[in-house]
């Protein structure tokens, strides 16, 4: 038989976990990132189920130092220090090796790379027909030879690639895999902090090797090179021998192993499942255990079940050393061709008739929409897909039997009936367009998920393998070569696959939900999905569907504005640099301020050695040189010409003539409504520029423009959950709160409060709910030192004690639940509240204080959308809900009904949350957005 050696680099791989995942980490329920937890078990589950070695090791680096930090104490000092995740994860690691009865190597002044290396070599010699080492690193492939190979797993779905010798001579460019050495000895290595020849890079490096063999080589020709080349390797010869040393991987480590204990051998179970219900991990449970495995069972339990583990366990009794992992199956998830369904077509009005029929009998439902394009706007519907039970479905194909849409408009007319699927919205849209208005309520699985597990991924195909423990039928089988935003030709698709393609996504809509309903009851965020977030969904879709009208001429001013005030503003720019160069290059803007300039003694430098030149430094050095702020002004006014002034009138439907802004529900960790594809809602309001793209939005010929604003209302959220006697008799007594602020923080009247001193409480009083600090305060001002801006901040917290001490008690309150709540009962989990990094811990701290005062502002203006919504619809009002925006809700009113409309949008915005402090709603209408705002 033959035998087959995997040897793992752990800390490589979960590293590549944990960043693999940066942007959307698994966290369980309580709030521990397990990224590279289950990455890593994930890569060993996947060698053993698909590559069945016969031999395995995982193998470790140590923090001590090693033979490379003695002759080069810079090597890798320029990393990051391991994330506070990983680092917790790093013992965990060892316990889940251990149970696989996998053996974890390490030693002390040696890297992984040099132990896999030894072993690899030896293994070779000593009989083992294949070696892998299982890597990222591409440095490894200097250790390939015909029986070592690299292995690389797959990342985001792009499969394992194994490297022999031919893939690495194509990588690098280089002859002889052993070159590998002598292109880190040219190039260096930024990752490890090894320096090899400033100015060499790959291409170079792998012609000076084709012509000279080696390092050794390139110095010994030196004379040869010509001009900087030959600079560059006379300069650092010693530096390129230096770094070839540091990149050799050793073959002599003093690692002690037999191979015997590398035998794969059974896991030990009692210890694996435990484990894996510890960490959450119920997709690598079931296919390790079976369905049966549960987060919140035992292993005794899971034994208990007479599943296929009992049968896989007593058969392998009395087996020392069985020479494959016969515990794992080989199908780890089913699929449609697997399971047993019942998926029909209906093709006749009677057949259609008796299922509608049905379906009202139950009074619930799950469906889908199959279209020819992403933009419901320019859909085509091709044929709609329904299920009321596990397994089962149904599927109607309306582009050849347009006369079967007709009967299916009584169905999701129907108040009393519930329909659910995934990513309604756009299922909303489709129907609305084909004339078929859904009523009743809504239920959204993506939305369910969103609101219960906010930091997982909520697309159908990962929550149904992650939940339902089967892999549905990819859309890439049925379009292969089609590219994003295509418009899809469903007559080459086959009817039987196309059926199975659509039923699926109703059927698993609907077995998600029967997952979902209790798990809302039992989450405590029931509310938050039945009362907000579900109901909203229609009012979106009528308000994506709706859109708004621009005025192109307005915005075509506004071009021509700005275009001459950037070139106005980059001519003070050059002058003033006294010389021409990129202003949109960072390198060279830094070279301007910096070297020529000479504005700061050390300036701060990226990792790459740029000097940063970002908005906060430009920021910090504005009092400094008039030439920072107007490369300030230079790029705001650039971004607001390429984000709005030129990209708006492209981005107007030219079937409606209106522009249409795509509304995200849970895109953002308080709950806030995200705007996109185009934004609408980072318009700025204070500027003259941005007064000017306002301006262009008007309303149809004949309507109007109304503007609903709620003021203030982050304050007087605060003043609510906070309960400071001050500040809820100020917003009571209706006062200037600004003013009123000054007047306390600074022991004056309010008649004697100045427009310096109201500004600084102003931005104090904005700045208290994000947990602004002296000298956040000071930048902002840019008046004042941290010291006085301390002071402002002490003294508005003396004149206003119930604010520290409600915040004080959010973040203890945090630390106890892991979570904090809106006054709805949305939450946010916080896993870093109690990080011992003090940056990351405030940076939390400072998001527990701020999400409840704005995730209550978001409840508040997604419950008020819902009534004025639902009003218009009662009093059967032709006014319409247009835009959201932060705290801004912007209407197009049909002529005489302003009076009518101005009452009920006032009434639904005062009524939608009611707080212990007064509200007040700001109206204001116009022929334009600006002129209502």
């Amino acid at each position: 038989m033959a035998s087959t050696l995997y040897l793992l680099d752990g800390m490589a791989l979960a590293y590549r976990a944990h960043f693999a995942l940066i942007r959307s980490p698994i966290i369980n329920s309580k709030g521990v990132n397990t990224s590279a937890l289950f990455g890593f078990t994930n890569t060993v589950l996947e060698l053993i189920q698909q590559h069945k070695p016969s031999h395995l090791a995982i193998v470790f680096d140590t923090s001590a130092p090693t033979e490379r930090h003695r002759i080069h104490p810079e090597y890798k000092a320029n990393r990051d220090a391991m994330p506070e995740e990983l680092v917790a994860a790093m013992p965990q690691l060892d316990r889940i090796a251990s149970g696989f009865n996998i053996p974890v190597l390490r030693l002390d002044g040696y890297e992984a790379d040099d132990i896999i290396g030894t072993l690899a070599h030896k293994a070779a010699d000593e009989g083992f027909d294949q070696i892998f080492m299982v890597t990222p690193d591409k440095d490894f492939g200097q250790l390939v030879t015909d029986k070592i190979k690299m292995y690389r797993p797959s990342r985001q779905g792009s499969g394992a690639e194994i490297w022999g010798i031919e893939a690495i001579k194509e990588k690098w460019s280089i002859d002889r895999v052993d070159q590998v050495i002598d292109m880190l000895g040219l190039c260096g290595d930024t990752a490890d902090n090894i320096p090899g020849i400033p100015g060499i890079g790959p291409k170079t490096a792998a012609k000076l090797l084709a012509d000279y063999d080696s390092v050794e080589g390139i110095i010994a020709h030196v004379d040869v090179l010509k001009g900087k080349q030959r600079e560059r390797v006379q300069d650092h010869s010693a530096q390129a021998l230096l770094s070839k040393r540091l990149a050799k991987i050793q073959l002599d480590v003093p690692i002690r192993y037999q191979w015997d204990d590398f035998r794969l051998s059974q896991p030990n179970l009692e210890q694996l499942g435990p484990l894996l219900s510890e960490f959450e991990f119920r997709s690598i449970g079931k296919r390790l255990f079976g369905d049966a495995f549960s987060v919140a069972k035992s292993s005794e339990a899971v034994r208990s079940e007479g599943n296929a583990t009992d049968d896989i366990s007593n058969e392998s009794a009395g087996k020392s050393e069985p020479d494959q992992l016969e515990l794992i199956p080989p199908t780890t998830f089913n699929t449609f061709a697997s399971t047993d369904t019942n998926y029909q077509v209906i093709e006749s009005l009677e057949s259609l008739a008796s299922l509608c029929q049905n379906l009202t009998r139950i009074g619930c439902f799950a469906f889908d929409t199959e279209t020819t394009h992403l933009n419901p706007r320019r859909a085509k519907l091709i044929g709609l897909s329904l299920s009321h039970e596990a397994h089962q479905g149904y599927w109607i194909r309306l582009d050849q039997n347009p006369q079967l849409l007709q009967p299916l408009a009584a169905l999701f007319s129907d108040p009393s009936i519930t329909k659910l699927g995934h990513n309604l919205k756009y299922d909303l849209s489709i129907l609305q367009n084909h004339g078929l208005e859904v009523r009743g309520p809504c239920y959204d699985t993506m939305l369910a998920h969103a609101v219960l597990e906010p930091e997982q991924k909520h697309n159908l195909d990962a929550l149904a393998e992650s939940l339902l423990h089967y892999s549905p039928i990819r859309f890439s089988k049925l379009f292969p070569e089609v590219s994003t935003g295509t418009e899809l030709d469903y007559t080459q698709v086959d009817p039987d696959e196309l059926m199975a393609y659509a039923v699926e996504d109703a059927d698993l809509s609907w077995q998600l939900w029967q997952q979902f309903k209790p798990q809302l009851d039992a989450s405590g965020q029931a509310a938050v999905f039945y009362d907000i977030e579900a109901p909203l969904v229609s009012v979106l879709m009528h308000m994506e569907q709706h859109g708004i009208c621009l005025d192109e001429a307005a915005l075509t001013e506004s071009r021509q504005r700005l275009s001459q005030k950037i070139d106005s503003l980059q001519a003070s720019v050059f002058e003033q640099a006294q010389q021409n160069f990129n202003l949109n290059s960072p390198k060279q803007l830094g070279h301007i301020l910096f070297d020529e300039l000479k504005l700061v003694e050390k300036p701060k430098k990226t990792k790459t050695g740029q000097y940063q030149t970002n908005e906060q430094v430009l920021t910090q050095l504005a009092p400094k040189h008039r030439i920072v702020s107007e490369i300030l002004e230079y790029r705001q006014l650039s971004k607001l010409k390429s984000t709005y002034v030129d990209a708006l009138p492209k981005a107007v439907d030219p079937k409606t003539n209106r522009i249409h802004t795509h509304y995200a529900q849970l895109q953002t960790s308080t709950g806030r409504l995200a705007s996109n594809q185009p934004n609408l809602q980072n318009i700025p309001i204070r500027t003259s520029e941005g007064q000017a793209i306002r301006k262009a939005f008007i309303p149809q010929a004949g309507w109007t423009l109304l503007a609903a604003d709620y003021s203030q209302i982050e304050l007087r959220i605060l003043a609510a959950l906070s309960q400071d006697s001050g500040l809820l008799n100020a917003f009571k007594n209706n006062e200037d709160i600004h003013a009123s602020t000054a007047a306390k923080i600074f022991d004056i009247a309010i008649k004697d409060v100045s427009r310096d001193q109201r500004s600084t409480a102003k931005m104090v009083n904005f700045g208290i709910p994000y947990g602004i600090s002296a000298f956040g305060l000071s930048q902002r001002l840019g008046t004042i030192g941290r010291q006085e801006a301390q002071k402002i901040i002490d003294q508005y917290f003396a004149q206003f004690p119930g604010i520290p001490a409600y915040m004080q008690s959010v973040i203890e309150q945090a630390r106890t639940r892991g979570y904090v709540e809106t006054v709805s009962g949305r939450r946010r989990f916080l896993k870093d509240i109690g990080s011992r990094n003090a940056t990351i811990r405030a940076a939390a701290e400072r998001n527990a204080i701020n999400m409840p005062i704005q995730g209550t502002a978001a409840d508040m203006i997604k419950q008020a959308m819902t009534r004025i919504h639902t009003s218009l619809q009662t009093k059967k009002l032709a006014t319409r809900l247009l835009l959201q925006v932060h705290d801004e809700l912007v209407l197009e009113v049909a002529p005489d009904e302003m009076p009518e409309v101005r009452k009920l949008v006032r009434a639904a915005m005062l009524e939608a949350l009611p707080l212990d402090c007064p509200l007040e709603v700001s109206l204001g209408q116009g022929e334009n957005w600006l002129a209502a705002h």
